[in-house]
């Protein structure tokens, strides 16, 4: 029967990104490609927010909450460090084996595989706040530049052309084709750590369930929304330093949520630096841990801001 066979096709489409059909081409602009929401396809993220209605059930706990508020600080600087400065802008290097672990890091954030996000990226930046920008507010409004981009069909696919970089790399192609493996073994894992702490350490108060619940489920959807404030608000809400092209704003409460991220205006003056704190006393926290690791040799070459770019006096 075609309505079977059409779940079937986008219950395979939940786990193998090479099922998803009808990619938009290279000449095609990002948002022209389909904004029409796949329901089919966005239900596991839509039962990942009901999931977060089993707090009333599982209770909680002060490890559980702790276990959800480092997990949420850990992946938004895999976010932030990984996905955002290293593989849409290139911000710093690393060897082939890192690459792949920060990939591997960054995806258990739930966000999709580290090509698709760091091609979107800069196909944002490439055509921000133009009518090609999927997730620009001005354009669409705030539930499309906060979330609707993210169930439309016509953003699944991986535009591999804006990556060509990265595509060449086997392992990151089989991660961003099997994007749900690696959150999948992520949630079972906390389950299974509950588990064992129930079982050999009952005074936490914990279980499997609740560390799931808190540590998976509650902190997965806290750090997307967080995440995707930047798309939605820093184009709306704050101060603007440098008269860029578009409408990227400076946010401190933003930058604080999202370890730096909230110095959009900063950022889109100048995308390729390592730090998007360009002052001393904007806090960007995912700069000062891309700082230590180079300290400790995992990663170089974090690529300054210019000086002169910096210190453009170009207010709107």
């Amino acid at each position: 029967m075609p309505i079977i066979r059409s779940y079937l096709i986008a219950l395979r489409r939940w786990v193998d990104n090479a099922a998803i059909d009808d990619p938009p081409t290279a000449e095609q602009p990002d948002a022209a490609a389909g904004s029409e929401i796949d329901w089919a396809r966005v239900l596991p993220f839509i039962g990942l927010h009901l999931a977060c209605l089993g707090v009333f059930w599982v209770g909680w706990s002060a490890t559980a909450v702790a276990v959800a508020g480092m997990l949420y600080l850990l992946r938004m600087f895999f976010i932030t460090g990984f996905y955002h400065r290293y593989f849409s802008h290139r911000a710093f290097r690393t060897s082939r084996a890192l690459q792949f672990l920060f990939a591997l890091l960054g995806n258990t954030a739930m966000q999709r595989g580290p090509l698709w996000w760091a091609a979107h990226h800069r196909l944002h930046h490439r055509h921000a706040d133009s009518p090609a920008d999927t997730h620009s507010p001005r354009q669409y409004g705030f539930f499309q530049s906060h979330i609707g981009w993210f169930l439309s069909r016509g953003n699944f696919a991986t535009r591999l052309e804006a990556v060509p970089d990265l595509a060449r790399y086997p392992e990151l192609r089989f991660l961003d084709r099997f994007d749900s493996l690696v959150p999948i073994t992520f949630g079972i894992s906390l389950y299974a750590g509950g588990e064992l702490l129930a079982t050999y350490q009952p005074q936490l108060g914990t279980s499997g369930a609740q560390l799931f619940i808190w540590g998976f489920c509650v902190s997965t959807i806290v750090l997307f929304h967080a995440t995707f404030t930047v798309n939605s608000l820093a184009h709306r809400i704050g101060s603007r330093r440098y008269a860029t092209r578009d409408d990227s704003r400076n946010n401190f409460w933003l930058a604080l949520l999202t370890l730096g991220e909230g110095w959009h205006n900063n950022h889109h003056h100048y995308p390729g630096a390592a730090r998007q704190g360009f002052f001393w006393w904007e806090i960007d926290l995912t700069y000062y841990l891309l700082y230590l690791l180079q300290a400790l040799g995992l990663v170089h070459g974090l690529r300054p801001v210019p000086e002169h770019r910096r210190n453009a006096v170009a207010r709107q």
